[in-house]
This record gives structure tokens, sequence and C-alpha cells, in this order.
């Protein structure tokens, strides 16, 4: 693909996020396109991010479970950026009704660093080594593509399919916990919809850093000391509407909790 076709892909996902109107897969409008052009796409798009005066505060792994995978039909992790517009802290209310175009929630597990990790090379420990605390979260996805007819590149270009994120009000050292065994209870509108533990991504949320940490190495880019890391879903993407509560419970760690109108 060359560069006036990613930088027109780039800002028809940015348009579209902006007018809250949806557009064809690029996997339909493109067939040819590669992966590698998709994460080209995604940095126009998050590029007219930046330019209207966001700022990054974090990165993101997508797909990390199998049951996400399978529900979407893809067959890979992905990535994707956080910028300072997206984040939203426990007691904030989120307006999907004026500012998204079809919002899921999935329950995750965030991790704050407070040491750089920059891969290839990037272990386990090493993430535990670099992380400050881990805190509950909500990731609210959005896919810009019409209806999630999503393939991997479809995603990768559209940020990963970020909306935004709400971060609980707790925080505990990593070190402290056995990641991939603590579990997750969702609850949308005082019910329980959805159970999880961390051995649901990649076998860890660790390992999920990791993953990106590597990843990302192979790119020339790295986490940085401060940003906020999501690890992927331990659980399956439930559809919000405006009136909906949800809240979600980690093993060892907290609680995070948030309305939508």
């Amino acid at each position: 693909m060359n560069p006036e076709d990613i930088r027109h892909y780039g800002h028809m996902l940015y348009q579209a996020m902006q007018s809250r109107q949806s557009v064809r897969p690029l996997t339909e409008q493109a067939p040819d396109i590669s992966i590698d052009d998709a994460y080209q796409i995604s940095l126009q798009f998050l590029q007219h991010r930046l330019d209207a005066g966001e700022r990054i505060v974090g990165k993101k792994i997508g797909l990390t479970s199998h049951a996400v995978q399978h529900m979407l039909g893809v067959d890979q992790p992905d990535f994707g950026y956080l910028t300072d517009k997206m984040v939203y802290s426990q007691g904030q209310e989120i307006d999907v009704g004026q500012s998204m175009i079809q919002p899921r929630a999935e329950g995750e597990i965030a991790f704050i660093l407070k040491k750089d990790l920059m891969g290839p090379g990037i272990s386990a420990a090493d993430v535990l080594a670099a992380t400050e605390c881990v805190m509950p979260c909500f990731e609210i996805v959005d896919s810009r593509i019409e209806s999630w007819q999503i393939k991997i590149q479809d995603t990768i270009a559209d940020n990963a399919s970020c909306g935004v994120l709400l971060l609980g009000d707790t925080a505990v050292s990593p070190r402290k916990l056995d990641l991939a065994t603590c579990g997750m209870v969702v609850e949308k509108n005082g019910k329980i919809i959805s159970t999880g533990a961390g051995a649901a991504a990649l076998g860890s949320p660790v390992n999920c850093v990791a993953w990106l940490a590597n990843t990302l190495g192979r790119f020339g880019i790295g986490l940085k000391a401060g940003e906020v890391i999501l690890s992927g879903a331990l659980v399956p993407l439930e559809w919000v509407q405006p009136g909906d509560y949800f809240s979600v419970s980690v093993g060892g760690i907290g609680q995070a909790s948030v309305r939508f109108n």
C-alpha cells in the first residue's frame, strides 16, 4: 500500500470517529491490505488525534483472550495507543450516546509502569519489576468499522478498536498477587454476566504486557514509565447502552464501576 493510501485511510478513520459514522471494512475497500499497512494506518489515525491536542498516556493490547478472538473472528493479539482524552476515573459517567458508535465493555487489569520497558527480550519478570501497580478497569471498545465486521487488519488500523477506558480507584503491587489465577466478575445492571481469570489472557496479564513490549520493540517503540498499559480482556465483550451500569471486581485488586449515559 502506498503512502497516499495510508494517509487516506488514516484520515477516513479519524473522520469516522469525529462524525460517529462507521465505514466499510478496509479489507473490503483494499483487499490487499497487510498487517504492516494496517499499523501504518493506525499511526496516521493517531497523528490526527495528536494534531488536535491529545497526548499519548499509554498503550493497549487487544484480542488476547480466545473468547474475544472467537467472538470477533480474529486469530492474534493487536495493539493500539491510549490518549489523555480517552481516560475516565472512578465515579465519572461516560457519554456513549453522544460520543461513540457501537460500544462494548470489557473488564481488564491495567498496569501502571514505573520504569521503561523496551523489547525485544522482555520477560514476565521484567514486567513485574517495571510495574508500579495494577488497577481494575474497563475498556470501552468502539469499532469505526460498520457492524463490527472486522478482520485483523481492520481492527489494527482502527487503533485496536479502542474507544475509552475507566480506571478504578484501587491499586496494588503485582508482586503481591498471582495474576494468572486472580478471578474477575463483571456485573451489568446488578446481574453477573461473565466471569474470568487472569489465565484467559495469554496465560497471564503479565505475559500480555511482555508480548506488547516485545512486539512494539520490533517497531522501535517502548513502553514508558508512567504509562497506563491495558493488558487485555479476561471476559467476553458486552454491548453497552445509555443507562447501563457496569461493575468489575478483580480478586486481590479491587473494583471499578461505571455508568453510561
